[in-house]
């Protein structure tokens, strides 16, 4: 028992003296518990909405702004056809377009059905029911009213409300709601963030390891080259491992690949860059490579939760959606679901291309700093 408690001890001291490891026991719970606690919401709120007015009548107006007034809507802007729709939602600048028809309003004052429709993005499943159910019950609240007002006002009695406004939903990209179309374009960010990082954070960490670390830095070889050079050769890696989900995805999973497969590959070299160069800052911040792993664990959990692959986006609290424009793997999950699912073009996407872009810029001369050819 004492040779027990003794060895328990000397683990304790050596466990202490590594602050680094330290440090990630004690905060990495810490800073998940609060940040995660604080960012995961469910509750669809505040969601970037279009509008296509074709009639211009106080009703429609007084529509959009009781749809504003519920806290679910955002209205961001009008548009002026439903080719413009697609451009906004394939964009990402709405998830929402509201559709209201020619003499919408004079079809309500004379009492008769008349009918809204709702166009979701339905490439995130839990934004659309949550847009849908909001949407129809706003409009069956609004018909009760004009029902019982129209009654009072011809003195008869007041009867159960008749469907005087009716809203058709018209869900674009994934009409059926599969999960799986959803899902496994996703999938391709995530495992290569996991991999990718994990495979780079390791490199140099090994290389100190195993004592060959003096051998680069004696070498005429820049820091630049040395983090493009330990770079490259995970890049054709990571395009392995996206075929292989994609291929994968559309054959069993029945995924349908909408856009183009050249612009995707095209875009996600700066995706792979950057995911490689994160693997490479935490190489050469750990001493170890129990400790990149650590790191790389602690890098994934953030993606995963404040991406936008499992949770809405739109749910987060301002604070966290700020923090997430910071991780790559927020913009990917914009451009291969925009690319995947909904056939944007390059025009559409250029916002996360620049992102995407400066992030990995950022990254590769941070890691290059970082790494100054000496020993750590």
């Amino acid at each position: 028992m004492n040779r027990m408690l003794s060895i328990a001890w000397k683990e304790m001291i050596q466990a202490r003296r590594d602050r680094l490891t330290m440090g990630m026991m004690v905060g990495i719970p810490i800073i998940q518990l609060l940040l995660f606690g604080y960012a995961i919401n469910t509750d669809v709120r505040n969601i970037a909405t279009v509008v296509y007015d074709q009639d211009h009548s106080e009703e429609s107006r007084g529509f959009v702004r009781r749809m504003e007034a519920t806290g679910f809507y955002d209205v961001v802007g009008h548009v002026k056809s439903y080719e413009e729709i697609g451009i906004a939602l394939r964009s990402r600048d709405a998830m929402v377009a509201l559709v209201v028809p020619p003499r919408f309003g004079a079809e309500v004052e004379a009492g008769r059905a008349a009918q809204l429709q709702l166009v979701v993005d339905g490439s995130d499943p839990q934004v659309v029911a949550s847009a849908t159910d909001t949407a129809m019950s706003l409009a069956a609240a609004r018909s009760s009213v004009l029902t019982i007002e129209r009654l009072q006002r011809l003195g008869q009695p007041v009867s159960a409300p008749t469907q005087v406004i009716a809203l058709e939903p018209a869900t674009w990209y994934n009409p059926d709601l599969r999960t799986a179309v959803f899902i496994v374009p996703g999938l391709v960010g995530v495992i290569l963030t996991m991999t990718l990082v994990m495979f780079t954070a390791m490199a140099i960490a090994r290389e100190r390891e195993r004592g060959t670390l003096e051998q680069l830095i004696v070498s005429p070889i820049r820091s630049g080259e040395l983090t493009v050079g330990k770079i490259l050769p995970y890049i054709a890696v990571g395009y392995l491992q996206m075929t292989l989900i994609l291929v994968v995805g559309s054959l069993v999973f029945d995924v349908p690949i909408v856009g183009s497969i050249p612009l995707l590959y095209l875009l996600s070299v700066f995706f792979i860059a950057a995911s490689l160069a994160v693997g490479l800052f935490f190489s050469t911040l750990a001493k170890t490579q129990q400790q990149a792993m650590q790191m790389s664990f602690f890098f994934l959990l953030p993606n995963i939760l404040l991406s936008g692959f499992m949770f809405p986006w739109e749910a987060m609290p301002a604070p966290a959606r700020w923090l997430s424009t910071i991780l790559p793997l927020t913009h990917y999950l914009r451009v291969i679901r925009g690319i995947v699912l909904k056939g944007a073009s390059l025009a559409e996407l250029s916002s996360e291309l620049v992102w995407l872009a400066g992030l990995t810029l950022v990254l590769i001369i941070v890691v290059s700093m970082r790494f100054q050819k000496k020993l750590g």
